[in-house]
């Protein structure tokens, strides 16, 4: 296989390529024109943050499986291109935390003790004391926005420092902030209330200009504000017009709209420490970034382990293990509802019982709804773009989970429902990672989803297996299992055989026509 590099990359992430067996081209930095040609035949493609992967890109390859961006920020990668073609997108987010949370706070000193300013002024010959008199860090109070690997980090140097710590992250929760001693609180209250504001989240159409106008208004004049994380994230005009109005006391950025900034009047004011996006650069973060998304790659085209994917969860080998046999039976529910279900339907659910509902199942919707939509939808579905189209197509997916262990020690029930109607299926897996249908809609069976399957709902009544093996047997077609299922005697029933071959239309018209059947599909798994 092929890995095409168009960014600075570390030799030792380079050399695990190579000792992996994969076929490694180093390029440089190629415009997405450039890269569209370049990029048919390769497996995987590793970035930085130099190379835009366009939808143009991804579009023209015709090989590609993984993308992996050495760092944490995906700005450069349009992921909804990737994730319709189903290829994987992975960052390597942990290599830089350290280096990035000590760059936050290398720009925070320096902001609140002047020391570029100090330097600038010795360096002329002066000896400027007390123009240059600072502010402290102990007990002052910093808001923090944004509480990921950085954010909890720079929370960490912080209360190092003896500073009060405010984080404003709506997916923290209590508990977590309890244990990392700092309080949570909206982003207004942070804004009023901080001495210092740091920024730590990726940049999205909800938290671009997070910072503005508005919550500069609300900052206190001796107030700072350090941007490490990404350019967009504070509104450049607002901050512009506060520090030329003196609204707050200074700001430091390592990271802005549009970079290098130049003309930028940002750069114009004495208050405002700026740096060329360092945050990652160091030595140590730049092996661990190319180490981290050198093995991840490799991981996953050899052994198909999921790190980090921005589009898809991910999976420990130990976890994966486990999970392949339920993935497959996921994507046979899927199939099979696909093919078994009456009219259309709109919502989908699953439930899973036992054992395994203390586990992160995530990857098992992805199976499922792989296998639900590929008979309509075709081979452009897969396990990555699924849960997309599905989100396209209108269809709402809900799951639940109970440690209660019904018939067996793991049950996954699917259903899917709309228009008054619905059909629920249940699998386990038997023995050596073998799928079983288990219940059809409430029905118990015993059924191998395999092949080709003949679904019939029928009348409880002697002789219906006769004749549908008569029919059958006129084509000379082979029963190779079957399953009956009833809740009462003489009511309702479902009769489930396994095929050797696909049944004729005509073969299929014969049986439905048989008095005791009210209805009969042909299933392939």
């Amino acid at each position: 296989m092929k890995i095409l590099i168009t960014d600075p990359l570390s030799p030792e992430g380079i050399k695990i390529l190579k000792e992996e067996g994969f076929e490694v081209d180093e390029v440089g930095k190629l415009a997405p024109e450039a890269l569209a040609e370049k990029i048919k035949g390769y497996d995987g493609l590793i970035v930085r943050s130099g190379t835009k992967v366009t939808r143009l890109v991804i579009e023209s390859a015709d090989k590609l499986k993984v993308i992996g961006r050495a760092g944490v920020g995906l700005d450069n990668v349009e992921l909804n291109p990737a994730t319709e073609k189903g290829i994987i997108v992975m960052n390597s987010p942990e290599g830089n935390t350290i280096s990035t949370a000590e760059h936050s706070f290398a720009l925070i000193l320096s902001l609140m003790r002047n020391i570029p300013e100090a330097h600038r002024s010795v360096k002329e010959g002066k000896w400027e004391k007390k123009g240059f008199t600072g502010t402290e860090l102990y007990r002052k109070i910093i808001g923090i926005v944004g509480f990921g690997r950085i954010g909890q980090r720079v929370a960490q140097y912080a209360r190092a420092f003896g500073m009060e710590v405010l984080v404003c992250d709506p997916f923290i929760s209590e508990e977590k902030a309890v244990a990392a001693g700092v309080s949570t609180v909206e982003l207004e209250t942070l804004v009023k209330t901080a001495d210092l504001i740091t920024l730590h989240m990726p940049i999205t159409e909800e938290t671009r200009g997070i910072i503005g106008a508005k919550e500069i208004s609300l900052m206190k004049p001796t107030a700072f504000i350090v941007n490490s994380a990404r350019g967009g994230l504070v509104d450049e005009k607002a901050l512009d017009e506060a520090l030329a109005s003196g609204k707050i006391k200074g700001a430091a950025l390592d990271v802005f709209e549009n970079e290098p900034p130049t003309g930028n009047p940002l750069l114009n004011h004495p208050n405002l420490i700026v740096t060329p996006h360092l945050g990652a650069s160091t030595r140590e973060a730049q092996d661990r970034v190319a180490l981290d998304i050198c093995r991840q790659i490799s991981d996953y085209l050899k052994r198909g382990v999921i790190t980090n994917a921005a589009n898809l969860p991910s999976v420990s080998e130990k976890m994966l293990s486990f999970l392949k046999p339920y993935l497959n039976l996921c994507e046979k529910l899927g199939l099979f509802l696909a093919q078994a279900a009456p009219g259309r339907f709109n919502r989908v659910q699953l439930e899973y019982y036992g054992e395994m509902a203390e586990m992160d199942l995530s990857p098992l919707q992805h199976g499922f709804l792989n296998g639900l939509l590929r008979p309509s939808q075709g081979p452009g579905v897969n396990y990555i773009n699924a849960p997309l189209l599905a989100r396209e197509r209108g269809i709402k997916f809900s799951e639940s989970k109970s440690a209660e262990a019904l018939e067996f020690a793991n049950i996954i029930t699917a259903t899917v429902s709309g228009n008054g109607t619905g059909l629920s299926v249940s699998g386990t897996i038997f023995g050596k990672k073998e799928p079983r249908l288990v219940k059809v809609d409430g029905y118990l069976v015993d059924a191998v989803p395999e092949g080709f399957i003949l679904f019939c709902q029928n009348e409880d009544k002697p002789g219906i297996v006769g004749k549908i093996g008569a029919a059958l047997a006129e084509r000379q077609i082979n029963i190779a299992g079957m399953t009956l299922g009833r809740k009462e005697k003489g009511g309702p029933a479902i009769t489930i055989l396994n095929v050797d071959a696909a049944v004729p239309e005509e073969t299929l018209d014969q049986i439905k026509n048989i008095k005791e059947m009210n209805s009969v599909k042909l299933i392939k798994l």
